[in-house]
């Protein structure tokens, strides 16, 4: 297990990698040649001709270097742990079926204590309950059943306290948008209120640019990440039912064999 979990956060830096470093480069080249913003100039300034600034260096400058950075610092986490948990919340690493088959057939044969080693050594979800319901099996179905209950609740919850921070960046991101917003129009109220004379619409330019920008970028963020929550906790909701059928129906099997003479 500690080599899976090593192998899901490698996958899951190669990951922020390809999900960040592609489209972002991608998006530069696309939009650095032949997409121009045209940004206007004072009056006191030369006259060779207007400023050509790139959408993507155009987003940064109104975002600023703060709102940037924590918003990419967003970003990574997000991507991260949704990488993370997808891997984690698979079937195949809760509910492995090569154990449920070898499980199925030492009960068969009522080879009872090799059944018991062989859950009590996996760390899978499925594997985890089967052991603690194999501990108190002599106790009756009632007792086992209690026991794989107490721990598949144990195991999800931790799932759930990850999966939170998912929720987490959700909200964070909507409110780090939002606080832009208030920053952007309040450096646009700070211009015309310090301003001798009518404000140029460049001298207002900047705050508006920063309180929509930080606005878009927040969406970008929270929409995925709501979607990214829903999807892994109905994945959490499927795996919690399937391992508690599984593994009900299993230790019913074990007490019908156990009871065979």
């Amino acid at each position: 297990m500690k080599q899976s979990s090593l192998l899901n956060w490698i996958a899951a830096a190669l990951y922020l990698v390809a999900m960040i470093g592609v489209p972002a480069g991608t998006f530069a080249i696309a939009v650095a040649g032949d997409t121009p913003v045209v940004m206007a100039q004072d009056d006191a300034a030369d006259d060779s001709g207007p400023k050509k600034e790139s959408i993507l260096m155009w987003t940064y400058h109104s975002l600023g270097p703060l709102y940037s950075f924590v918003f990419l610092g967003i970003s990574f986490a997000l991507v991260a742990l949704g990488f993370k948990y997808i891997l984690a919340l698979r079937v195949s690493s809760n509910v492995p079926e090569d154990l449920k088959n070898q499980f199925e057939e030492l009960v068969t044969n009522r080879q009872f204590s090799e059944a018991y080693e062989l859950v009590k050594e996996d760390d899978t979800y499925l594997g985890r309950v089967l052991a603690a319901g194999m501990a108190k099996v002599a106790s009756g179905m009632d007792k086992s059943v209690a026991a794989m209950q107490e721990t598949s609740d144990d195991i999800s919850m931790s799932y759930e306290q990850g999966l939170s921070y998912v929720g987490l960046i959700a909200g964070t991101s909507t409110s780090v948008g939002l606080l832009g917003t208030v920053n952007g129009m309040i450096m646009s109220f700070q211009v015309i209120a310090t301003a001798t004379a009518a404000p140029k619409p460049n001298e207002l330019a900047g705050g508006i640019s920063t309180a929509m920008f930080t606005t878009m970028v927040g969406l970008i963020v929270s929409i995925p990440a709501v979607c990214l929550y829903q999807v892994l906790r109905n994945k959490l909701t499927r795996t919690v039912f399937e391992v508690g059928s599984i593994s009900e129906d299993l230790i019913g099997k074990l007490l019908a064999a156990a009871s065979k003479k």
